[in-house]
């Protein structure tokens, strides 16, 4: 990852918009993805709404191997927005979970995920994308977490991590992981309110429908 950190980004914002980049693969988790989709896309609308930004917050983009149709979770079809090849680097890297065996045995996506990561502002995982993230070596003696029903396993799998339970999300600056499927709202709101203020995400957070409350 470079330098840069949420309060950084803070910064950055209010001259551009931050490029929020979400990592698509097969049998990916609809929510894990598409609750940060949601919540990046709705706090730029709402920023500018409400005259915080004169321009979007956030440009928010779909990435995966190719440009085909991905399956994910349940057969739903999702078109990415750009493929690995055309990706520009992220301010804001989101790893989505799921079933995660296809990208854990995927030398491009591996190799994609590490060259991203090692750009990115801010890496975040949600749920099982956890795995992702320690297998390119980005998790190594950190405290993270994931879905309740994962920690045995990345515990046994990744022994030198502090794999805790019963949270939410782990923030450690520019490096997140959160618990399952809808706890990544909860980790994108945080992040909202980190890069655009409290009011932002609560604002965001009520156009949502969303209660919420950040940890």
């Amino acid at each position: 990852m470079n330098n840069a950190d949420p309060e950084q980004l803070a910064q950055q914002v209010r001259h551009r918009s931050l490029r929020v980049r979400i990592m698509l693969f097969p049998e990916v988790e609809i929510l894990d993805f598409a609750g940060p989709y949601e919540v990046f896309s709705v706090a730029s609308r709402v920023a500018q709404r409400d005259g915080l930004l004169p321009h979007p917050a956030f440009v928010v983009e779909a990435v995966s191997g190719s440009r085909s149709t991905v399956s994910a979770r349940h057969g739903l079809g999702m078109v990415p927005d750009v493929d690995f090849d055309d990706a520009a680097a992220a301010d804001v890297l989101i790893v989505p979970g799921g079933v995660v065996a296809q990208p854990l045995n995927d030398p491009a996506s591996l190799g994609w995920l590490q060259r991203a990561c090692s750009e990115a502002g801010i890496v975040a995982s949600v749920c099982t994308g956890a795995f992702l993230l320690a297998r390119i070596g980005l998790l190594t003696n950190q405290r993270v977490t994931t879905h309740w029903e994962d920690i045995p396993g990345l515990r046994s799998a990744y022994p030198e991590l502090d794999v805790v339970e019963s949270v939410p999300f782990v923030d450690l600056g520019n490096l997140l992981t959160s618990a399952g499927i809808s706890a990544g709202i909860d980790m994108s709101l945080h992040l909202v309110g980190r890069i655009l203020g409290p009011k932002a995400a609560k604002a965001t957070a009520r156009q949502m429908q969303y209660a919420w409350e950040d940890s």
